[in-house]
């Protein structure tokens, strides 16, 4: 592994501890709010969303689809080592 490589990786670490601090304050704003009796018509359409429920609806979309699926595929970057390299001089940091 080259220098550059290894620090890309170091970088990615610290991103992903960055976008894990983001992913727990989501979560407790996603938490705080309440959780109104209309919920599930309002999620089906039936009734117009109130602003926890739009808000609530939000934060778990990102973090489903987005944010929980981008910090998995960092952190298995930066952890990412190729397989079958022996521990020649490919492997050392330049």
């Amino acid at each position: 592994m080259t220098e550059m490589e290894a620090a890309a990786q170091a970088e990615l670490r610290q991103i992903v501890e960055e976008l894990d601090t983001v992913r727990a304050r989501l979560t407790e704003i996603h938490d705080r709010l309440p959780v109104p009796p209309e919920e599930t018509a309002m999620l089906v359409g039936e009734q117009e969303m109130d602003v926890a429920t739009e808000v609530r609806s939000v934060i778990e979309c990102v973090l489903n689809d987005s944010l929980r699926p981008a910090i998995r595929d960092l952190a298995a970057a930066a952890s990412y080592r190729p397989k079958g390299k022996g521990s020649g001089s490919e492997d050392r940091i330049e």
